[in-house]
């Protein structure tokens, strides 16, 4: 026989302040680095990234890691002298 449990999902008026805090900040934060990912991608030029814009724009929009992994991994590094 095949039980699943009861998964209680957590809404906003549930959460203690300290929750909703962090909860908050989490949100700031990605929203922060999506933004800064995606501007980034839009003033570059394809010869300065890692693969295509699409395939980078579409990334950045996985949670935390996406904007990460376009930062660390997307960008070609900048000539001494560059911008």
């Amino acid at each position: 026989m095949n039980h699943h449990k009861h998964e209680r999902h957590i809404v906003w008026q549930d959460m203690r302040q300290g929750q909703r805090v962090t909860a908050f900040l989490a949100i700031v934060i990605q929203v922060s680095l999506l933004v800064a990912a995606l501007q980034d991608i839009r003033r570059r030029s394809a010869a300065e990234l890692r693969g295509r814009k699409a395939m980078w724009t579409a990334i950045s929009f996985i949670n935390f890691i996406g904007p990460i992994s376009y930062f660390v991994f997307g960008r070609k590094p900048q000539a001494p002298g560059g911008r």
